[in-house]
């Protein structure tokens, strides 16, 4: 791997649960829009990077990664 991950299980629960309801919410709410797209694919990289365990925003940030091994 190239990246050691940075956040930890509780989070990475949060992000993929919320990155569902995003996508669910964008598109039955606002529909197939590019407004509604654009909140879908945000959504859609919020719940990848819950299943990946790696954010490069917050590596960007500062935030240090998980001890123990990749």
């Amino acid at each position: 791997m190239l990246y050691r991950k940075n956040m930890d299980s509780r989070e990475r629960w949060v992000r993929v649960i919320g990155g569902a309801l995003i996508v669910a919410c964008s598109l039955t709410q606002i529909g197939p829009t590019l407004l509604g797209l654009v909140l879908a694919t945000a959504g859609v990289l919020t719940a990848l990077t819950g299943l990946i365990g790696f954010c490069p925003a917050c590596a960007m940030a500062g935030r240090k990664p998980l001890e123990g091994p990749r």
